[in-house]
């Protein structure tokens, strides 16, 4: 009895045994072939936002998988954008699920197999975004402005359009007016036409008036200024120079001047090469009529 209670456990024994040995084999192969359903993360990861509107941007251009993007607000859950799932684009406009502009926003960039292939991975490679506050990370575009001269010639007033953004309330579109308030200033540099030194004023309104000298050019630049922001996140993008018209009195660079000064050189030197000219003619016509024989009567 006790020799067959013997058998039967070495028999029970080598059966776990057989039996592992089958799951290790299984394990490897499953595992080889999880392996090979892995894809690469995505590298250079950016946000990319103007005025309030905003991409994410990253790489590289998929191979046979996709990317999947999800939105994280500081405090919930994770948001997929429908227009970002598996997609084998490298951008997503995220501008209309950054609804709260003061929030911080994190997103993950998920790389998932071409649509209608299974997803066996337990969590799909992702590679996170760094940070994005909108109100405090957009940047600010080039504001436009018109110059008023007044009557007399003693001052320009400009008057600065405030740009307008992607974000909507209702139908309206908001300008950045709308959405920072008492925190938007605006930068002004101007100078004379003819002059490389450069004056700065700041305007906490979309106006302002300048005293300038009568009858002469003012150049204007105006860019968007934010204190409340850090460092070079203050200013927005510089406007194109714009210039006043000139008065009674002109003022003329060194290269107009120079040129109107040739231009007068060669001009006197033309008449002076014609009367030089004309009068070898007639020198010569004098001497031909000298060297003619009187006919005789």
């Amino acid at each position: 009895m006790y020799s067959k209670n013997c058998l039967y456990n070495i028999w029970i024994m080598s059966d776990i045994r057989v039996s592992f040995a089958l799951l290790c084999v299984l394990f490897l192969l499953f595992g080889k072939n999880a392996g090979m359903n892995t894809y690469p993360k995505a590298e250079g990861v950016t946000w990319t936002s103007s005025d309030f509107k905003t991409i994410l941007k990253w790489g590289p251009e998929p191979v046979n998988y996709t990317y999947t993007v999800e939105v994280y607000r500081q405090g919930k859950d994770g948001e997929k954008n429908e227009h970002c799932i598996r997609t084998e684009k490298t951008d997503c406009d995220l501008t209309s699920m950054l609804v709260d502009l003061n929030a911080t926003y994190i997103a993950d960039i998920l790389s998932e197999p071409m649509p209608g292939v299974p997803n066996d991975a337990v969590e799909p490679p992702y590679t996170k975004s760094p940070p994005f506050c909108p109100y405090h990370d957009t940047e600010i575009g080039a504001p436009r402005f018109k110059i008023n001269v007044t009557q007399d010639k003693s001052k320009i007033t400009l008057d600065i359009e405030d740009p307008v953004t992607a974000i909507h309330s209702g139908r309206k579109l908001l300008n950045i007016r709308d959405i920072f308030k008492s925190d938007l200033q605006y930068k002004v540099f101007y100078r004379k036409a003819q002059s490389t030194g450069k004056r700065e004023k700041t305007t906490s309104s979309s106006r302002l008036v300048v005293a300038v000298d009568r009858g002469v050019s003012y150049c204007f630049n105006v860019q968007a200024y934010l204190p409340t922001r850090l460092g070079t996140k203050q200013d927005g993008k510089l406007s194109s120079t714009r210039c006043s018209p000139g008065g009674d009195r002109s003022e003329y660079s060194i290269g107009v001047i120079a040129g109107g000064i040739v231009l007068v050189i060669m001009l006197i030197g033309t008449i002076a090469l014609i009367a030089v000219c004309c009068r070898r003619r007639k020198r010569g016509s004098d001497a031909g009529k000298e060297a003619v024989p009187l006919k005789k009567v």
